[in-house]
């Protein structure tokens, strides 16, 4: 059985260190793990998206709306940063923007959120996603268990792309070996991703070892298909308290 982690000891799983740029794509709970991500980062590390955002979910974190709200020289809470409101969501910044302030130095890391699930566990990008800041130093992939082992088209965003990049039936169901094959594919995980830039998978809402469950021996089997070709980290999900209530992501 494959070892899994709290989300408390993701950062350091992930060797996030200062002055590095983190994208997150996929599925799987991104807004949740963005937060998490943030807040164990240190006092100076941001939370944006090159997407959308719930308006609400702000997670505890400093607010900074770009429309309305001066831009500081440099951070000093952990910080949700996006380009205003519109229809109730949190308009996304451009890449261009996330890679201009880091260079500037606005924070010592920045966690991106670069593409949209609809709330689906699992997906494969569109033509247009995801929106990859080009200096980002790491791109992790994010899958929920909870997407293993159900039929493709009922409980994963953009199926037809999810089947197509895998080559099988979208009314298939999505095991260990066809995720495996959608996250190391460049049309699939792997797209867009920046030259240099260090690759991750992380499942997330992971059973607990100790749940012998068949969702956990999918999980299990996912992670050894990908050794040897991508890092993964298995987490053990809680949601935290300060997203609890609020509306998940509308992407």
């Amino acid at each position: 059985m494959t070892d899994s982690i709290s989300a408390d000891e993701l950062a350091g799983s992930l060797d996030i260190g200062a002055g590095m740029l983190i994208a997150l794509v996929g599925g799987g709970g991104k807004t949740t793990l963005g937060h998490q991500l943030v807040r164990s980062l240190g006092p100076s590390s941001v939370l944006t998206t090159t997407t959308r955002m719930g308006a609400r979910q702000t997670g505890g974190l400093d607010v900074i709306d770009l429309s309305t709200d001066a831009l500081p020289d440099r951070v000093h809470n952990p910080t949700m940063i996006h380009a205003g409101l519109r229809d109730g969501k949190a308009r996304g910044v451009t890449p261009q923007w996330c890679d201009e302030q880091m260079a500037a130095a606005l924070c010592d890391t920045m966690i991106v959120e670069a593409d949209g699930a609809r709330h689906r566990p699992f997906k494969a990008p569109a033509d247009h996603e995801p929106v990859i800041p080009s200096s980002s130093d790491l791109v992790v992939s994010v899958i929920g268990a909870d997407a293993l082992g159900r039929v493709i088209a009922d409980n994963c965003f953009r199926p037809l792309r999810v089947a197509a990049v895998a080559g099988v039936s979208p009314w298939q169901r999505l095991s260990p070996a066809i995720a495996a094959d959608v996250l190391c594919s460049d049309r699939g995980g792997g797209r867009n991703v920046p030259r240099g830039a260090r690759r991750h998978v992380v499942v997330t809402k992971v059973p607990a070892p100790d749940d012998d469950s068949a969702q956990r021996d999918l999980v299990d089997e996912l992670a050894a298909r990908l050794t040897g070709r991508l890092d993964v980290t298995l987490v053990e999900w809680h949601e935290p308290a300060e997203m609890a209530g609020l509306d998940p992501h509308p992407l």
